[in-house]
């Protein structure tokens, strides 16, 4: 006895309410996304009583920045290492090959000794000449 077969319904999937959900989260987390930015270090200079602002003659000088945790930024830009040879060649990078830039070491005052002679030493080792250190001017008590 042959049976006959019920047709079928072909299957369809509709997607259009699957992009809305897509569409719907993709807006929420740009929305509550927030966006850091990790090339900056944050540094308390030293206090000092004395001191002479420097002259600025330059367009652009070398800023080497020292956070406390010993980290070095070369104008603003973040190092991806802490070695001796990653500052040297940071700061031949920025300074085109020019040895008479005076280069402004910024030091966080709770630096590690060792990171600020490291970054004195880099620029020594250049042959830049003209080292400046920044500091914040002490309050009269």
């Amino acid at each position: 006895m042959k049976f006959p077969r019920k047709a079928r319904e072909p299957v369809d999937i509709n997607l259009a309410p699957l992009i809305d959900v897509v569409f719907i989260l993709l807006l929420f987390f740009v929305v509550t996304t927030t966006f850091t930015r990790e090339t900056q270090l944050k540094v308390d200079l030293p206090e000092a009583v004395t001191g002479t602002p420097p002259e600025e003659r330059f367009e652009q000088p070398l800023e080497v920045l020292v956070d406390q945790d010993g980290r070095y930024a070369v104008n603003g830009r973040a190092l991806a290492s802490n070695d001796l040879n990653a500052i040297m060649g940071a700061l031949i990078e920025a300074s085109a090959g020019q040895k008479d830039i005076p280069v402004t070491l910024s030091a966080d005052g709770k630096a590690p000794h060792q990171a600020v002679v490291t970054a004195m030493d880099a620029a020594s080792k250049l042959g830049f000449v003209h080292l400046r250190i920044t500091t914040v001017e002490a309050q009269a008590e």
